[in-house]
């Protein structure tokens, strides 16, 4: 059977955990005690390791010829040193790659000023976040250039679930942006998200990057009124951009300064993905009925 190494052992991987193990014999680095119990208990083999730390990442050296990043880069800089370090140690010895999914973010696009985009757009991060992740991008593609390898990239926008929504955020009356301010944001339900990734582990052109969302067409702030009727919440405060600045982080500033609209046509026709929740809005009522079902079980 195939060997496929999960690198970034988090919410996504873990969706797509019973659709890998029928095809793959599949290992996960993890770094703590807690996480390998709990990849243990989704049928992985463990690998102990940090992508931090290059001397830990040693037995990773002709460990599988499949993988699957859902790893971010570091919280600082412009650069990825994690990839390169997991490259360099995957590759060690002469050893080579079949096929790799690299979960990335549509943020590798920066501000479009709501225009639709579609991948053949040339990338322009705005943020430190997104040039990290356009530094990997670019690291990985040279990569399977040089290897002959597969590479699909999957550039995703705002992930959500039942326990992934920004309930806290309504809850402390955080801001939007009014309408005449407000920007286009993209979603995709982290369970489509991880079928995504599944399919492009074998699907595609060899050299491939996927716009990974839905098909809605929604403004921030609509999303969030959305979010907010749904859960029996107050909707937001709709304020100017300048007062948003004053009461809001950088980080959540940053999100409110890049528009865009993601084509998700290459990947529905290459790939072959049908997202399960392919409405924003319809994915959001799932999300809390299943989350208020979990409440309820607990």
């Amino acid at each position: 059977m195939n060997r496929l190494l999960i690198i970034g052992s988090g919410d996504v991987a873990a969706r797509a955990m019973p659709w890998l193990r029928r095809h793959f014999e599949v290992s996960a680095l993890v770094r703590s005690d807690e996480a390998a119990s709990r990849w243990q208990g989704l049928g992985a083999r463990v690998i102990r390791g940090d992508l931090d730390r290059r001397e830990s990442l040693r037995r990773l050296a002709g460990l599988a010829e499949y993988l699957l990043i859902c790893a971010p880069p570091p919280d600082a800089g412009e650069d990825d040193p994690r990839i390169r370090r997991l490259l360099a140690a995957l590759t060690r010895g002469g050893r080579f790659l079949r096929s790799v999914v690299y979960v990335s973010t549509s943020g590798v696009y920066g501000h479009c000023d709501g225009a639709v985009v579609q991948e053949h757009r040339a990338p322009a991060p705005r943020s430190a976040r997104g040039r990290r992740r356009l530094a990997a991008e670019t690291r990985l593609r040279a990569h399977a250039l040089a290897s002959g390898g597969a590479l699909r990239i999957l550039r995703a926008p705002g992930i959500y679930a039942a326990e992934r929504l920004s309930l806290a955020r309504l809850e402390r009356g955080d801001p939007v942006l009014r309408a005449e301010e407000d920007v286009f944001t993209n979603h995709v339900h982290a369970d489509d998200l991880a079928r995504a990734a599944c399919l492009a582990l074998f699907r595609g052109p060899r050299l491939r990057v996927f716009n990974t969302c839905d098909d809605s067409d929604l403004r921030m702030g609509d999303y969030y009124d959305a979010m907010a009727d749904l859960a029996g919440l107050p909707r937001p405060p709709r304020l100017s951009r300048a007062e948003c600045a004053r009461r809001l982080t950088a980080l959540s500033m940053s999100f409110m300064s890049e528009s865009r609209r993601l084509s998700n046509a290459r990947i529905r026709r290459e790939l072959r993905w049908q997202p399960r929740h392919p409405d924003v809005l319809e994915g959001l009522q799932h999300a809390l009925a299943q989350r208020c079902k979990e409440q309820q079980g607990n």
